[in-house]
C-alpha cells in the first residue's frame, strides 16, 4: 500500500510540474487523482542496472537500424526525464556507429540536443525523435573508431619520433630539405609517419555511403603516388 501511495505521489508531482510549465490552473477532483494513481509505475533509477540496460538496448537498436525499437527505448528514457543520459549516449552513437557514413547526422545530433535543452520536456521529445530516426536509418560506419584504435595500439607498441622536417624546430636540416609552408602542391607527397612505420595504414574504409566512398577514392589516389622524405628532390622534380 505504501509503495502505491508513493507511486501515485510521484505521478501527481510530475503532472503538476507539466501543468505549471503550461500555466494551467487545474481544478483537481477525486477522479483526477484516481486517473493519476492508475498510471503504470515507471521508475528508472540511473544508479541501477536497468538504466544501463535501456541505454545499451537503445544503442544496439540504432546500430541494427531498427527505428521502431530505437524509438521505444528513447521513450523509456524520456519517461524517466533522463535528458543527460540521452545526450551522452546519442553523441557516442552518432560518432561511433554512424560516423563517416553520414557526418551530417553527427552535426544534427548536436543541434538536436541544443534544441532539446533549450525547450525542455515535453517538447524536447520532438527533436530527440528526429535525431533517433535519422541515426537509426542512416548507413553505418565504424571506420573512425577502428582507425584511431589501430593508431593507439601502434603507438603503445612502437613509439617513434616524428621526422625532423615536420618538427616545430628542425635541427640540423638544410633549407632545401625543410618543410615548405608556401608549397601546398608538395604537401601530399611528403612522408609524415616515422620511418619505422612509414607504410602503416590505420584507416580502413567502410564503403557504406557515397561520402565515405569519395574519401576512399582520394585516399587511394594518394596511396598510389606514394610519399617521400627526400624534400630536396621533390622540389626539383616539381618546380614552381
Amino acid at each position: 500500500l505504501l509503495d502505491n501511495l508513493w507511486i501515485s505521489f510521484y505521478h501527481l508531482l510530475r503532472d503538476l510540474k507539466k501543468i505549471k510549465q503550461h500555466q494551467i490552473i487545474p481544478n483537481l477532483t477525486i477522479e483526477d487523482i484516481k486517473k493519476i494513481s492508475n498510471k503504470p509505475a515507471f521508475f528508472h533509477d540511473a544508479s541501477e542496472d536497468g538504466h544501463y540496460d535501456v541505454l545499451s538496448a537503445l544503442q544496439k537498436s540504432i546500430r541494427g537500424s531498427d527505428v521502431d525499437a530505437s524509438l521505444h527505448y528513447l521513450a523509456r528514457l524520456i519517461e524517466a526525464g533522463d535528458l543527460d543520459s540521452i545526450h551522452r549516449r546519442l553523441s557516442v552513437i552518432a560518432y561511433e556507429d554512424i560516423g563517416l557514413a553520414n557526418p551530417n547526422a553527427c552535426m544534427r545530433t548536436v543541434l538536436a540536443f541544443q534544441a532539446a535543452k533549450t525547450i525542455g520536456f515535453p517538447e524536447a521529445r520532438i527533436p530527440l525523435a528526429s535525431c533517433i530516426i535519422e541515426l537509426a536509418l542512416s548507413p553505418k560506419s565504424r571506420s573512425s573508431e577502428d582507425a584511431i584504435d589501430a593508431a593507439l595500439a601502434s603507438y603503445h607498441n612502437e613509439p617513434h619520433k616524428a621526422p625532423q622536417y615536420i618538427r616545430l624546430t628542425p635541427v640540423g636540416v638544410a633549407e632545401e630539405d625543410r618543410y615548405d609552408y608556401n608549397r601546398p602542391d608538395l604537401w601530399e607527397y611528403l612522408q609524415y609517419l616515422p620511418d619505422e612505420i612509414k607504410d602503416a595504414q590505420f584507416y580502413v574504409p567502410w564503403l557504406t555511403s557515397r561520402y565515405e566512398k569519395s574519401l576512399t577514392e582520394n585516399y587511394q589516389r594518394i596511396l598510389k603516388h606514394g610519399r617521400t622524405t627526400n624534400i630536396r628532390k621533390l622540389k626539383k622534380d616539381k618546380p614552381r
